[in-house]
C-alpha cells in the first residue's frame, strides 16, 4: 500500500484540513510530524465544523492519530483541544491517539519569552503567533528541552531545570522580567503529567508495525514550504522544516515511507503576518478574494493578505519538497472574475539600475521584497465551480486555468477541491494508488 505525505506548497492556509480529512478516511494512521499549535486545520464533516491545531485531522473519523517527535507540544493546549472535540462528540482515547514520548514540550516560559521578544522587536517583528513555538524549538536544539518522557521522572528534573533556567533567566532579566518560577513550573507539570502520559509511547515502533503490516500511513504537515526555516522567506518563517523530508525525521520512519508527496495549493495566494508577498493585492480585488475565501486565520483570527496565484513560488516549493502532485483548492473563490492573473516570473532592478527577469524567488529578504511580478492574464469564467465533482461540471475556462497552472509549476494536478465539503473533490490521480 502507498503512503501519502501532505504539505502546504505556499505560506500555509491552503486548505490542507479538508484534503487530509478526505485522505484520512482511507488511511490506517495519520501522523503530525512538525510544528505546534500555531497551525490550524478546519474540517467540515456532515455540516459540522471542527477546528484542530495539534491533533491530526484523522482523529475526527477515529483513525489512529499520532503526534510525532518533530512536533513541539503544548500539553495545556492539547488538553483544551481534546476537551473541545469531545464536547463535539469526538472520542479521543489511547486506542486512536498517541504522542511520541521524545516530543519536546512548550512551557509557559516559552510563551512568555515569545511575547516579550516580539513586543521589543519594533520594526523587526516577524509576525509570530506568540504561542512559544520558536523558543521551544530553540531549547530542543540547545539540548535543554523538557520532553514528554520527562513527565514520568519529575523528581529527577533538577539538572535539566538548571540548564533551562540558566538560559531563560538571563533572557528574562534582559527584558526586566522576573526569573523562572521553578517550583511553579514543576507543580504545573506534575498536574498535567497524568493526562499527557496516558497517550505517550515510542511511536516510531508503533508506526513501524503499521508499515510492516502493509497499511496506509498519511503524514500531515503544518504551515507551508514558504514558511520552512531553511527554504522559506527567512526570517519571516516558522521555526521548523515544513518540507516533505521532515516526515521521516519527525515521525521516526525512514525517508522511504513518505510515499506520494501531495502539495496543497490554493488557486490564488494568501499570507498571514509580515513578510514579502510579490503578488499581494492591496485593492478591491484583494479584498474580494479575502471576503469570498473567508480569509481569516484558524488559530489567530488574523486577516490574511490576498493576491493572485504565484506560479514561480509554487514551482519552487514543489521542486524543493519533491511534490508528486498537487491538490488545487478554493477554485470556486475565482468564480465570476472577468479576468484572472498568474505570476510567471519576477523583475528585479539591480544596483546598477538594470532590470533582470528571475524564475525563482531570491534568498535575500531585501530582494524578496523588491521583486515585481510579471503576470499572464487569462479570461475568467461565468459559470460556477462550487461543488463540482467531475471535470464535466467545470466551466471550460476554469479547466484551461487549471491546465495552465500545472504547466507553469511543472507538477501535475492530482485533486481539485471545489468547496469546504469533503466530497466536493475532483479526483484526477489517487495518491494512495501509487
Amino acid at each position: 500500500m502507498a503512503n501519502v505525505t501532505v504539505i502546504g506548497a505556499q505560506w500555509g492556509d491552503e486548505g490542507k484540513g479538508k484534503i487530509v480529512d478526505w485522505l484520512a478516511s482511507r488511511a490506517d494512521a495519520v501522523v503530525r510530524f512538525q510544528g505546534g499549535h500555531n497551525a490550524g486545520h478546519t474540517l467540515v464533516v456532515d455540516g459540522n465544523v471542527y477546528k484542530l491545531s495539534l491533533l491530526p485531522s484523522g482523529i475526527v473519523r477515529g483513525t489512529l492519530s499520532i503526534i510525532g517527535n518533530g512536533v513541539v507540544l503544548d500539553p495545556w493546549a492539547l488538553q483544551a483541544e481534546i476537551a473541545k472535540l469531545e464536547g463535539q462528540g469526538v472520542s479521543v482515547t489511547t486506542d486512536n491517539f498517541a504522542i511520541a514520548d521524545n516530543c519536546p514540550l512548550i512551557l509557559p516560559i516559552h510563551r512568555e519569552l515569545d511575547g516579550l521578544r516580539e513586543a521589543a522587536a519594533g520594526s523587526g517583528k516577524i509576525g509570530t503567533t506568540g504561542r512559544g513555538i520558536g523558543p521551544a524549538y530553540e531549547d530542543k536544539v540547545g539540548r535543554r528541552a523538557i520532553r514528554v518522557c520527562d513527565l514520568a521522572h519529575l523528581d529527577g528534573l533538577g539538572p535539566m531545570l538548571d540548564r533551562l533556567c540558566a538560559h531563560h533567566d538571563a533572557l528574562l532579566a534582559g527584558f526586566g522580567a522576573p526569573p523562572v518560577d521553578r517550583a511553579g513550573l514543576v507543580a504545573s507539570l506534575r498536574e498535567i503529567a497524568p493526562f499527557v502520559l496516558q497517550f505517550a509511547e515510542p511511536v516510531w515502533s508503533r508506526l513501524n508495525k503499521v508499515k510492516r503490516a502493509g497499511k496506509r500511513i498519511l503524514f500531515e504537515g503544518a504551515q507551508g514550504v514558504l514558511l520552512d526555516v531553511d527554504h522559506g522567506t527567512y526570517p519571516f518563517v516558522t521555526s521548523s522544516n515544513t518540507v516533505s523530508g521532515t516526515a521521516a525525521s519527525g515521525s521516526g520512519l525512514g525517508p522511504s515511507a513518505t510515499g506520494f508527496v501531495l502539495g496543497i495549493v490554493k488557486a490564488y495566494t494568501t499570507r498571514v503576518g509580515a513578510g514579502p508577498f510579490p503578488t499581494e493585492l492591496e485593492d478591491d480585488t484583494g479584498e474580494r478574494l479575502g471576503q469570498r475565501g473567508h480569509e481569516f486565520g484558524t488559530v489567530t483570527g488574523r486577516k490574511r493578505r490576498c493576491g493572485w496565484f504565484d506560479a514561480v513560488l509554487v514551482r519552487q516549493s514543489c521542486a524543493i519538497s519533491g511534490v508528486t502532485g498537487i491538490a488545487l483548492t478554493k477554485l470556486d473563490v475565482l468564480d465570476g472574475f472577468e479576468t484572472v492573473k498568474i505570476c510567471t516570473g519576477y523583475r528585479l532592478t539591480g544596483p546598477d539600475g538594470a532590470d533582470k527577469v528571475l524564475d525563482y524567488l531570491p534568498s535575500h529578504a531585501a530582494e524578496q521584497a523588491s521583486v515585481v511580478p510579471i503576470y499572464e492574464e487569462m479570461p475568467g469564467w461565468e459559470g460556477t465551480t462550487a461543488g463540482a465533482r467531475r471535470w464535466a461540471d467545470l466551466p471550460a475556462q476554469a479547466i484551461k486555468y487549471i491546465s495552465r497552472v500545472q504547466e507553469l509549476i511543472d507538477t501535475p494536478v492530482a485533486l481539485v477541491s471545489t468547496s469546504p465539503e469533503r466530497e466536493d473533490t475532483i479526483l484526477v490521480r489517487d495518491p494512495f494508488a501509487d
